[in-house]
């Protein structure tokens, strides 16, 4: 998989069928699996830097983007990226 660049935009279908741009926030690597932090295009241009929406998506081998399944797997890359922010802030 190539490494996703801060900055990178690209569209995802939500459960309606309808298009969102999304913009790479961060990215990280966890064990042997790949993760993006993401944020609405929408959100970011409006400003609201504490009030964005941030969410995360695991990264498959072939770069495709999938939705984490399990709690436990989504409190271990909430973990891993607000230790990320703490050591930049």
């Amino acid at each position: 998989m190539d490494k996703l660049e801060i900055g990178e935009v690209f569209t995802i279908i939500d459960e309606n069928d309808e298009e969102l741009e999304v913009e790479v926030i961060g990215s990280a690597t966890i064990g042997n699996d790949s993760y993006a932090a993401v944020s609405f295009i929408e959100d970011l241009q409006a400003g609201t830097e504490g009030d964005i929406d941030l969410f995360f998506l695991k990264v498959d081998q072939e770069g495709d983007f999938a939705a984490i399944e399990s709690d436990e797997e989504f409190e271990k890359v909430s973990a891993a990226f607000d230790e990320m922010l703490k050591r930049e802030n």
